[in-house]
């Protein structure tokens, strides 16, 4: 996926409509918008950001993950399979991006006055297990639907992840990264685009093309994201790998 914060407007359209399409429960999205401020006053400068998951190419969660809850599909989406997750957090933990939410009992939009007919739809149609957790992925649903009937990710709606299609400013691209002729592999090569942070070594899979305003140490420094300051990646990914052969679950090296 490619971002263009040229056009990005902060309208939070696509937080709402993630939210919207994937049946979230109250407290819990997606996405996020964060704002990168520069300058002083009076040349003081303010740009709105995404953030979602980034679906790694070397996925810090999926190294984390004890039982294998966390995969990544050969297309390069990486998911979480409820089913496995036991709700340890260790993902939540190893992400650096701080994308992913875990999910508890599920609260009402308004306590004490009944679920709305917004959440007796949720329950039936997304049923979410408590304890897990859960992320961006792509709208893999649609991608794969899409896919079976010929469709083409990025290019026709009905395969293409929700938050783009509603972006009112056409500031979302999605497409297949590996294809140089593809519109996402062009605008990265044409108009710079960048990744989050990538001294994470993550590699991650969206990239952000940014204003000319807007300076790029805030993208590629990993001390002016809050993550960094929080803990060591490497160790503690260590510390996750040797806990998994204690425990004798989700195998050694992935």
């Amino acid at each position: 996926m490619v971002i263009d914060l040229n056009k990005c407007v902060g309208c939070y359209s696509c937080v709402v409509k993630c939210k919207q399409e994937h049946f979230l429960p109250p407290g819990v999205t997606w996405g996020k918008l964060l704002v990168c401020e520069s300058g002083t006053y009076p040349n003081a400068t303010k740009h709105t950001y995404p953030v979602l998951c980034n679906h790694c190419k070397e996925p810090a969660c999926i190294e984390a993950c004890p039982t294998n809850a966390t995969q990544k599909r050969e297309d390069g989406i990486v998911w979480v399979d409820q089913n496995k997750c036991i709700g340890c957090k260790h993902c939540v933990t190893a992400c650096p991006y701080q994308v992913r939410t875990f999910h508890t009992d599920r609260k009402d939009y308004f306590p004490g006055q009944g679920a709305t007919e917004f959440e007796k739809l949720a329950d039936k149609l997304q049923p979410f297990k408590n304890d897990v957790v859960l992320k961006c992925d792509f709208c893999v649903e649609r991608v794969e639907g899409g896919a079976k009937k010929g469709l083409k990710p990025g290019v026709d709606r009905e395969a293409t992840p929700a938050c783009v299609n509603i972006c009112p400013a056409k500031a979302r691209t999605f497409g297949d990264l590996d294809d140089g002729d593809s519109e996402v592999s062009m605008l990265i090569g044409g108009k710079g685009g960048v990744q989050l942070h990538p001294g994470f070594g993550t590699d991650p899979s969206v990239y952000y093309i940014l204003p000319p305003s807007m300076p790029k140490s805030h993208f590629l420094s990993r001390s002016s994201f809050p993550a960094s300051a929080k803990y060591s990646l490497p160790l503690f990914l260590m510390t996750a790998k040797k806990a998994r052969e204690e425990a004798g679950v989700g195998g050694g090296d992935r």
